[in-house]
């Protein structure tokens, strides 16, 4: 019988990022030295500001990025900069933070490089912190995407080079740098946020039977039922 992971729901995002705050403060204190991936979007913005609030030891954490589009950190979509500006400030201050985007490099050699980085890290993750799009998307694995099969398979680096599909959800931010999906399960704990009727529909159609291809967090789904999907409207 095929595992569903449960939707824990909440009244409100604000209640649902204070809630995950407090899990994921006790998470990142179980270890001397704690890493969690980042994703951008909207959807975790109150979680990260929360979360700044925390009185971890931040100087033990290791902030690192589930994906990343390919621009510098002043560039409007950078995950790097929403991050900058949403969880390291206040307490959360101190915590080392890792960028994906390298001047002096492709997407393809950044990979390369940013593989070596991550395994240098405490393994496994303690935290991922996962959104989705409403074409089925989390992290960076888009689908269809040029580079998706390595991204997804089991003996992938931990961090792949992407080129998406154009779509509404891309715009013109088609060139990625994701965690691997095998990097991703292997994680302490995974959350994948969600907000809105539309994007619990999607997640629901993900739920169905179907290509990962073509709904790439069914690649998460399937292998860590044990994930907190967390929904608030």
């Amino acid at each position: 019988m095929k595992l569903a992971p449960e939707v824990i729901q909440f009244a409100s995002k604000e209640a649902m990022a204070a809630r995950l705050a407090d899990v994921i403060e006790a998470e990142l204190s179980r270890s001397d030295k704690a890493t969690i991936a980042l994703s951008g979007g909207s959807t975790p913005a109150a979680l990260y500001l929360h979360l700044s609030e925390r009185l971890c030891n931040w100087q033990s954490v290791s902030g690192i990025l589930v994906d990343e589009r390919w621009v510098p950190p002043t560039d409007k979509g950078s995950n790097e900069a929403f991050v900058q500006r949403t969880l390291k400030q206040a307490a959360a201050a101190n915590m080392s933070l890792q960028g994906m985007w390298r001047a002096d490099s492709t997407p393809a050699n950044a990979a390369e490089r940013l593989s070596d980085e991550v395994a240098g890290l405490a393994s496994p993750l303690d935290v991922v912190v996962l959104g989705m799009g409403n074409d089925g998307h989390t992290a960076s694995w888009f689908p269809y995407a040029d580079g998706l099969d390595v991204a997804l398979s089991h003996e992938a680096p931990d961090v792949v080079a992407i080129k998406a599909r154009a779509s509404d959800i891309t715009g013109d931010y088609l060139d990625r740098l994701t965690l691997s999906l095998r990097k991703v399960q292997e994680a302490r704990r995974v959350f994948l946020l969600l907000s809105g009727v539309e994007k619990m529909r999607t997640f629901e159609a993900s739920l169905e039977d179907g290509p990962v291809e073509a709904m790439p967090v069914r690649a998460i789904l399937r292998t860590r039922p044990d994930l907190w999907v967390c929904w608030s409207p």
